[in-house]
């Protein structure tokens, strides 16, 4: 365990990826970085975090700031709930004062979860909490040839004691940061790059050559396919759009295009095309219909077409608004 460490630190030490949130040990930093790494790839979520990050810097600028403009900071991100979650969590940190210091109560906040409040608990405060996530899965099961299942309850036990087993508790945020840097860059899922791994040695499967049989997941799941229409009413520089609620489910606030549910009356005229989206298993086609301005859009608004990028508008609206302007205004982008 100890040459292990050893081997794993030295090599972070000389190979970490250079991420503007590995420049601090902040734990507000460090909790916003990894909330948005959650469901989003890391070059991705590079321009997101540092734009989020300089308009607020801290916990009191987004425990006060309009949901509307959080929500404006985040689109594109993509499973809203964390950020109002975030905003939530600041404002409890924010009445407190400061950051709570224990994992107990790190985990208590809401939108933090086990992989979260181990995270922010060793890198920001030192506290030996082994975290798993996807690399770590990878790792650990590859380097003891660990066959259980990762998606079952059990697996997720098992993985985590022996995670915890694993950690280098004299330097436990660093640690961590290592395993997971080593499943981003080397433990691949296709195409591990076992040369030049730092801890080979001691890797069961790299001996027996098995590294693309671990780790084991079984899941058991379809994929839905639906399809859907959406009305894109536009007149003198302005779309018909509706918001949702403030209490909704799905994405509160944010603008989306209206279905024939908002407007029961509306014939469909031209059919400007279609475009795919999909959202976890369901896989959506999406036709988009130009119409005659409806008798009443009582559910619905009128908005800017230039006001689109600063307002809250799903990805949905987005892909329908490029195409529009491409069938539209041939040649003009989006």
């Amino acid at each position: 365990g100890e040459k292990l460490s050893r081997a794993l630190l030295q090599w972070f030490s000389t190979q970490q990826r250079d991420l503007p949130w590995r420049r601090t040990r902040d734990p507000y930093a460090v909790w916003i970085s990894e909330i948005m790494l959650q469901q989003t790839r890391v070059a991705a979520v590079i321009p997101y975090y540092e734009r989020f990050i300089a308009r607020f810097p801290g916990f009191q600028a987004l425990a006060l700031a309009p949901e509307s403009e959080l929500l404006a900071h985040w689109a594109g991100l993509g499973y809203y709930y964390r950020a109002r979650n975030l905003r939530k969590a600041a404002q409890i940190v924010n009445q407190a004062g400061n950051f709570p210091k224990t994992h107990t109560a790190i985990r208590e906040l809401p939108g933090i979860g086990d992989y979260t409040a181990a995270a922010i608990s060793s890198i920001s405060f030192d506290l030996p909490h082994a975290v798993l996530d996807g690399n770590v899965f990878r790792v650990l099961s590859r380097l003891f040839a660990d066959p259980t299942n990762i998606a079952s309850l059990k697996g997720r036990r098992h993985f985590s004691a022996l995670a915890q087993e694993l950690l280098d508790n004299s330097h436990p945020g660093t640690f961590n940061q290592a395993v997971m840097e080593l499943g981003a860059t080397v433990c691949l899922p296709k195409n591990p790059q076992c040369l030049v791994c730092p801890i080979g040695e001691w890797c069961r499967v790299r001996k027996t050559g098995t590294q693309l049989t671990f780790p084991v997941k079984m899941v058991p799941r379809k994929s839905v396919q639906e399809s859907r229409s959406l009305f894109w009413i536009e007149r003198d520089g302005q779309v018909l759009a509706w918001q949702r609620p403030a209490n909704s489910r799905l994405m509160p606030g944010f603008f989306e295009l209206p279905e024939r549910e908002h407007l029961p009356d509306t014939i469909p005229s031209t059919k400007l095309g279609s475009f795919r989206h999909g959202i976890t298993f369901h896989n959506y086609r999406f036709d988009l219909w130009t119409a005659a301005l409806p008798a009443s859009s009582r559910s619905c608004d009128w908005i800017n077409l230039s006001e689109i990028h600063k307002l809250p508008v799903s990805t949905v609206f987005k892909k329908a608004a490029r195409l529009a302007s491409k069938v539209q205004r041939p040649g003009a982008t989006a």
